[in-house]
């Protein structure tokens, strides 16, 4: 009975997944923003997830931006339209793109449809995975350099060629970095949702050499 039970539990349904994933671009574009000093401290609030302290965005109009893109997001994941997300940083006098955080995201098709079975993965083994890409992002103010000037930021959504694109959001160019060194961060896996991190940032070019 409880063994049943267990493999159950582990079970991982594609709306689980998707919550799963939505919730943690909720935590790491919260943190990165915070990281980063893209916006002033006073707009975030400590709370627990993954059993971290993780600084989540208590601005009204910044949490209300966020909000509607997480909640495009989940659609576009639930479809298994989804391939990457990028958020950009860009430096608001010199319109320079400085960063690009990139989360490369694989879908498994076949759940998707429902032609596959439930995979499994214990919800342990998820939540640590994330929990170490999480640590990064508050770990990188030591491997990224001082952002200078104030910046701005811009979210892209590659999604499948046939998907329609919601009125609310236009098409963009890839907004990449001239002189960019790249950071590979951690990856975590849901079983349906495979998503891969990387920040890219401008490098001196003194670094390039």
């Amino acid at each position: 009975m409880s063994a049943t039970a267990q493999a159950t539990k582990n079970q991982i349904t594609l709306k689980g997944s998707v919550a799963t994933v939505t919730e943690f671009f909720q935590h790491a574009l919260s943190s990165i923003l915070y990281q980063r000093g893209i916006y002033g401290p006073e707009s975030f609030e400590p709370k627990k997830a993954y059993g971290l302290t993780v600084m989540a965005v208590k601005d009204d109009k910044l949490t209300a931006y966020l909000q509607a893109v997480l909640q495009q997001f989940s659609k576009w994941l639930e479809g298994g339209a989804l391939q990457k997300v990028v958020l950009v940083v860009t430096g608001v006098a010199s319109k320079e793109v400085m960063e690009r955080w990139t989360f490369d995201i694989q879908t498994d098709k076949a759940v998707v449809s429902g032609s596959a079975p439930l995979p499994k993965k214990s919800e342990s083994q998820i939540t640590s995975e994330i929990q170490a890409i999480i640590r990064q992002i508050t770990a990188s103010v030591t491997f990224l350099p001082l952002l200078q000037d104030t910046c701005t930021i811009d979210l892209l959504a590659y999604t499948d060629k046939e998907n329609e694109v919601p009125l609310d959001w236009e098409e963009s160019d890839p907004r990449y970095i001239k002189n960019a060194a790249d950071v590979k961060l951690r990856a975590f896996s849901t079983k349906v949702h495979n998503v891969e991190a990387l920040v890219s940032y401008k490098a001196d070019e003194d670094d390039m050499m």
